[in-house]
């Protein structure tokens, strides 16, 4: 992706995240280049993947996508992950240009792969996802989106159109300076399996999933 030398070039910082390598990621969804962070204050690596031309850094398309071993990798049905990852990188090359920051460290809103897995035992004894948590002693949500925030700043964006259904993400970019200029819905057809959770998330989270109104009403 040679259009995006210019505005991937090292920059390199004292804290937070640092950039490490940029390299040529070709997926089947398109050619993005994978731009290496290490973060400096918590030692974990994260990844942008951009596409396109993102010089002015004005409206990008972006995806602050939370790490989900059991949707991205296993398609779980349990969450919609897997899918929301898959919307995002067409709808990102379809656009033209935009970025997907992928954020390590958010397993399980934060908490971690084996927490998580607990969670989820409990959740099929009857717990719903917020209840789980709170059952363990654990935080509802740990997320904390200041590394995306830097990444974003480093790669010369401004201003997004943030692919999400959650508020906390668009509040938190606009915390760390990145102007929210829209947020676009990301939403997936429920399933059998995951429509309870995603009503907890809609209920009790205060995500944005009207499309859920369909399915409430007729179960």
């Amino acid at each position: 992706m040679t259009e995006n030398v210019g505005v991937l070039g090292t920059n390199a910082q004292s804290s937070g995240a640092i950039r490490v390598v940029n390299a040529p990621l070709p997926t089947t969804y398109g050619d993005f280049e994978a731009v290496g962070y290490l973060d400096q204050d918590r030692g974990e690596e994260q990844v942008a993947l951009v596409y396109g031309d993102i010089s002015g850094g004005e409206g990008i398309l972006i995806r602050l996508h939370s790490e989900c071993l059991t949707g991205d990798a296993f398609g779980s049905q349990h969450c919609e992950c897997g899918e929301q990852l898959d919307s995002a990188l067409r709808a990102i090359v379809a656009e033209g240009r935009g970025i997907l920051v992928y954020l390590r460290g958010h397993e399980g809103r934060g908490i971690g792969l084996l927490a998580k897995l607990q969670a989820m035992k409990l959740q099929s004894e009857g717990l719903d996802t917020v209840e789980a948590n709170l059952a363990l002693g654990l935080p509802v949500d740990a997320r904390d989106y200041r590394v995306a925030a830097e990444m974003l700043h480093d790669l010369g964006v401004r201003s997004v159109r943030l692919m999400s259904n959650n508020p906390r993400k668009r509040e938190s970019l606009l915390r760390h300076g990145i102007s929210v200029a829209e947020q676009v819905p990301l939403l997936i057809t429920p399933c059998e399996d995951n429509i309870t959770y995603l009503r907890t998330k809609r209920e009790r989270l205060d995500h944005y999933l009207p499309h859920l109104d369909a399915v409430v009403h007729s179960s």
